[in-house]
C-alpha cells in the first residue's frame, strides 16, 4: 500500500527537503503541499493523504490549531505528523494534546523521516516514546492532569489493559507487548482498541499522554 503524504511548511526549503526525501521510497507519495495551516482542511479534503506532515510554527494557522481543525472538520481524518526545530518545545506537547499522532525533528536524517512517515501510517507502536515522556514531564500542568486523572478513573481499565496501556508508553508494539505478555498479537490489537475506546482517545499516542498526566505511568 502507498502511504500518500501531505507536506505542510511555511519554508519551501523544508517542503522541498521533505519531498526529495520522502519521493525517493516506492511506498511512499507526496500528494501536495501547502505553506500555512490554514490550507490543510481543503487540501486533505481533496487529496485524502494518509500522513500530513505539519510544521507546529507557521505564521497564519499554526500546527495546533491546523490540528484542531482538521480532527474537527474532516471524515476519516489523516495521521498527523508534526515537525519541528525542537523536540522539547512546548508547541509539540500542544500538537500531541491536539491529536497529532506524532513529531519529526527538521534535522532528522532521511532514514528516520521515512520510518516516522511509516510508523506513524501504521500506528502500531509510539513514535519517540522517550520524548513523550520527556515532554509530559516538562509541560503536564494541573488543569489536564486532572482531567486525565478523571478519564483514566472512568475508562475503569482492566488489570490486562492497565499492562497493555503501561507497555504502549514505554513505545512497545503490538509484536513486543504480545512476546512480553505470552499472548497472541491479535490478542494485543483488541487490548489496544478496548484501551483506545475506553479512553476515548484517538490513538495510542493519546491514551499514553492520559497515562503520563493522569499519574498512571511516571514521565520520570
Amino acid at each position: 500500500m502507498v502511504i500518500k503524504v501531505l507536506l505542510v511548511d511555511d519554508e519551501p526549503l523544508v517542503r522541498a527537503g521533505l519531498r526529495a526525501v520522502l519521493a525517493a521510497q516506492p511506498d511512499i507519495e507526496v500528494v501536495g503541499e501547502a505553506a500555512d495551516g490554514a490550507a490543510v482542511i481543503p487540501l486533505v479534503r481533496s487529496l485524502r493523504p494518509d500522513v500530513v506532515a505539519m510544521d507546529v510554527r507557521m505564521p497564519l494557522m499554526d500546527g495546533i490549531e491546523a490540528t484542531r481543525a482538521v480532527l474537527r472538520s474532516v471524515d476519516s481524518p489523516p495521521k498527523i505528523l508534526v515537525v519541528t526545530t525542537f523536540e522539547n518545545d512546548e508547541y509539540v506537547y500542544g500538537a500531541l494534546r491536539a491529536g497529532a499522532d506524532g513529531f519529526l525533528l527538521k534535522r532528522a536524517r532521511p532514514a528516520e523521516i521515512v520510518h516516522a512517515v511509516r510508523l506513524v501510517a501504521e500506528g502500531d507502536s509510539l513514535l519517540f516514546p522517550a520524548a513523550v515522556r520527556d515532554l509530559a514531564a516538562s509541560y503536564a500542568q494541573d488543569g489536564p492532569a486532572n482531567e486525565a486523572h478523571e478519564t483514566l478513573l472512568r475508562a475503569r481499565l482492566t488489570d490486562r489493559e492497565e499492562d497493555v496501556l503501561r507497555l504502549m508508553a514505554r513505545g512497545l508494539s503490538n509484536a513486543e507487548i504480545a512476546a512480553r505478555l505470552v499472548v497472541g498479537t491479535e490478542t494485543v490489537k483488541s487490548h489496544v482498541s478496548a484501551v483506545l475506546a475506553k479512553l476515548g482517545a484517538r490513538d495510542r499516542t493519546q491514551a499514553v499522554i492520559v497515562a503520563y498526566e493522569s499519574g498512571f505511568v511516571s514521565p520520570t
